[in-house]
């Protein structure tokens, strides 16, 4: 377990290289040293984890210290690592999927200007979402955080040539800060209380001071979900992340499944005490949950661009989990959030091989037809939204989202249970809408699959851990996170189960009647004006964007134009502008002539004497 810190040192090492050799090394050079310094950290995380697993450490967790960050004020935090089974989870995640990911971008990038700077960013992304789950204090924690917040900036905006995408990096900069800094004004407030930022002395002295309900604890767990729901794309922050398409597939990938949007649930998790002694935070973190997956599951019935409907899909999940950690569902929020990384991964890589082979066409109305041509992506993409619809027993997907709808049932959350199922069935919906539009029907576009080990074996490996062979790894959670109501399931749970079940399997079924073949009933549905009203809603997000526009960005904009010439630095200028006036005025009187300068002492003299009578 010693060599844990070899996990985002390797990481670190290939973003160094690939960024001073930037132009001067072949794709080929370039594509080793970006996956095999994520291949390396994976296999480091494989050999950590079963000497942890085999060794369980003293206390369950095993800290790293690798030297004091800094001593300010008798603040002396350590730039420490914290392992155990929740962190354990997230390593895994982070360098298994990653790699996968890596992996196919090596084949996807092929040909693209600056392909080494690509992998650069994506070695350091990387490193920083390793940061943010190793890191024993909330400070490391918030270093990494906001290195994956940097890393998506360049990501997403890679394309810069292009102003759009310079604008879509640029919003997810900004509603991603607006979460952050409500995160640093809880770091405050925690550190305040409590005198420390370190994670684990949090979680055992804040019960310690304070009882359930407290106002501060209350006050601190609402800004820590400020910063979640910023990251995680949630409500009210959610409206960067389906702009954030306008990076390469791979960088969608990575945001999704394996890095940026975990993060908030992570967060949560880990700080679980500090939310449990702020229950009505808790309960609100269920409900904006259960909200955005109803406003996401919705808002991708009529999308067109096939990486847009994913996004949605993500935000949708995303909120699945939030449901989970409002109910108390830790241990299947972490679940579920492992089988996310699964199939979304796939999705997005699929989705990347159907861009490239119909020669980067995004709107799904214009492809058709395609599983004749591309058999391989096809099948990712059945077992793939099989999983994402969570169809019975035969995916993961089944598995973890059924134990989140049990959790909010068990836990008398019934209104959540019945949000969750309704999510369920839009989820089945909008998912097979996509593969029924894309894959069947008449065919619209060239295709050409692609071919290699680079392009085929992540998709493989994802498939199959998308299937129920991913529900079989169970994460190490014992002794980490509080037992929830229904961990020890009940008699209604074979029940619910088989609700849920059905509901996916309805939603397929009547995917399947309103997208195969004329789609006749959709199209007069579409055209009718409750449909273009209500689809015109959907479409535009619920109008989130619209809303934001004219409450702070056009307000901020008239600001700006209105003090063009910044009236403070106008103000401020004056005095140097009045000291000039008087320094001209002053330096006229030294004109070399005698009679002037016995004038001006005379009439000084005059002054002086009339001031002293005066007084």
């Amino acid at each position: 377990m010693n060599l844990l810190f070899l996990t985002f040192v390797f990481p670190l090492i290939g973003f160094l290289l690939l960024a001073f050799a930037r132009g001067r090394i072949s794709e080929n050079l370039a594509a080793v040293i970006g996956v095999g310094s994520i291949g390396l950290s994976a296999l480091t995380v494989v050999w950590v984890g079963a000497d942890f697993l085999q060794h369980p450490p003293a206390g369950g967790a095993y800290t790293q210290h690798l030297w004091s960050w800094i001593n300010a004020g008798g603040f002396t935090p350590d730039f420490s690592l914290h392992l155990d089974g929740l962190s354990l989870t997230m390593l895994g995640v982070i360098t298994g999927v990653g790699f996968f990911i890596h992996l196919f971008a090596s084949w996807y990038m092929r040909g693209e200007d600056g392909y080494e700077r690509f992998f650069s960013y994506m070695n350091l992304f990387v490193a920083s979402m390793l940061f943010l789950v190793l890191g024993d204090s909330l400070l490391f924690l918030y270093f990494g955080w906001e290195g994956v917040g940097l890393c998506s900036f360049l990501l997403i905006g890679f394309y810069y040539k292009d102003p759009a995408n310079g604008l879509a990096a640029r919003k997810a900069f900004v509603v991603t800060r607006v979460g952050d800094t409500f995160m640093a004004v809880g770091l405050f407030i925690l550190f305040r209380e409590l005198g420390t930022l370190n994670i684990q002395e949090l979680l055992i002295l804040a019960p310690q001071k304070f009882a359930a309900g407290d106002p501060m604890m209350s006050l601190a767990a609402l800004l820590l979900l400020g910063g979640a729901v910023g990251k995680s794309a949630q409500l009210p922050l959610q409206t960067w992340l389906p702009d954030a398409m306008a990076g390469p597939t791979p960088v969608s990938a990575l945001i999704h499944a394996a890095t940026m949007v975990t993060a908030g649930v992570y967060l949560i998790a880990r700080t679980h005490t500090i939310f449990e002694l702020a229950p009505d935070v808790l309960h609100l973190v269920g409900i904006i949950g259960a909200t955005t997956l109803l406003m996401a599951g919705f808002t991708a019935l009529v999308q067109t661009d096939i990486k847009r409907i994913l996004a949605y899909s993500t935000m949708s999940q995303i909120g699945y989990m939030f449901l989970a950690l409002g109910v108390g569902a830790w241990n299947a929020a972490v679940f579920h959030l492992m089988i996310h990384a699964f199939f979304k991964a796939l999705l997005f890589l699929s989705a990347g091989a159907v861009i490239i082979a119909t020669h980067h066409e995004q709107n799904i109305f214009r492809m058709g037809g395609l599983w004749k041509k591309l058999p391989l992506v096809y099948a990712c993409f059945i077992v793939g939204g099989a999983a994402l619809a969570a169809v019975p027993f035969l995916t993961a997907g089944f598995f973890s989202k059924d134990e989140i709808l049990w959790e909010a049932f068990a836990s008398g959350h019934e209104y959540l249970f019945y949000a969750g199922l309704l999510g369920a069935l839009l989820t089945s919906l909008y998912t097979f809408r996509l593969i029924f539009i894309v894959f069947h029907g008449e065919a619209k576009t060239e295709a050409h699959a692609g071919h290699g080990i680079a392009y085929a074996l992540p998709l493989l490996v994802l498939l199959v851990l998308s299937t129920a062979v991913g529900a079989l790894i169970h994460p190490p959670l014992a002794g980490v996170l509080p037992a929830s109501a229904g961990e020890h399931g009940g008699e209604l749970k074979g029940s619910v189960e088989m609700i849920s079940g059905g509901v996916a399997v309805i939603g397929i079924v009547l995917s399947a009647l309103l997208f195969l073949g004329q789609r006749r009933f959709v199209t007069a549905l579409a055209q009718s004006a409750i449909g273009r009203a209500v689809g015109g809603l959907w479409k535009n997000a619920w109008g989130f964007d619209w809303l934001y526009d004219h409450i702070f960005v056009k307000p901020f904009m008239f600001i700006v134009r209105t003090n063009a010439r910044d009236w403070a630095d106008a103000g401020i200028g004056l005095i140097p502008r009045l000291m000039g006036k008087g320094n001209q005025l002053l330096a006229a009187t030294q004109n070399g002539n005698l009679r002037w300068y016995a004038a001006s002492m005379a009439m000084g003299a005059v002054l002086v004497v009339a001031a002293v009578v005066w007084m």
